[in-house]
């Protein structure tokens, strides 16, 4: 996968770092010295490139007509929904992130503005915590379709009202379906007729406005 990064600062140089160690080709854009100073001493050479972020021809020296994602993370609303745009309604990049610096300016950061995810830093802070002091230990692997949709992760108590039962036997919330068990050392592909043991870990796809009743059903009876 390609990704082009426009801004270097903290959230964009450990953004790249992460993405190099998966074994993606990454390319920052940022102009200012201080930071790309920084970035040398970072990161390799090829991945770092100075100038406009949002300027066309820079991005197109940086090879934004073969990016499969571009990431605008500066400081700058404006400057993240410039480059947003850009990359999408001018180089028609499949995938466009941005981050959201000011929550009142969530409302900017839609599709028909160029961006597929808007990162709200303050946004995704609360709901952690508000899950955090809701559901038990469920913890969200990954997010889909905007957050309508989450992959989680969850271990059933020994008294939880599923422990016992074959999957069929339990009534699950709409839109919830049981993607793998691991057990111990192993990985169970479910079925039907799959009992659930107390302790097992599940990985689950569910939609977001299910994931409290789906922890009532792993949880402590």
């Amino acid at each position: 996968m390609f990704v082009i990064i426009i801004g270097g600062g903290k959230v964009g140089s450990h953004l790249a770092t992460l993405l190099l160690q998966e074994g993606h080709t990454v390319r920052v854009i940022d102009m200012r010295e201080d930071v790309l100073l920084k970035l040398h001493r970072e990161l390799p050479a090829e991945v770092i490139h100075s100038g406009d972020g949002t300027d066309p021809a820079r991005l197109e020296q940086t090879g934004i007509a073969h990016a499969d994602v571009l990431a605008a993370v500066t400081g700058s609303d404006e400057t993240n929904l410039v480059a947003t745009s850009l990359g999408r309604f001018e180089f028609h990049v499949p995938r466009i992130v941005a981050r959201v610096n000011n929550p009142r300016n969530q409302w900017l950061f839609t599709q028909e503005m160029g961006v597929d995810v808007a990162i709200n830093q303050a946004d995704l802070m609360a709901k952690l915590i508000v899950e955090e002091m809701s559901l038990s230990d469920m913890f969200t692997l990954l997010k889909l379709r905007r957050g309508d949709v989450e992959l989680v992760e969850e271990k059933i108590h020994q008294t939880a009202p599923v422990t016992g039962k074959a999957i069929r036997e339990i009534v699950w919330p709409p839109n919830c379906t049981v993607a793998a068990i691991l057990r111990k050392n192993d990985v169970i592909a479910p079925n039907g007729a799959t009992v659930l043991e107390a302790n097992d870990e599940l990985l689950v796809v569910v939609r977001a406005t299910e994931r409290a009743a789906l922890a009532k059903l792993l949880a402590r009876a």
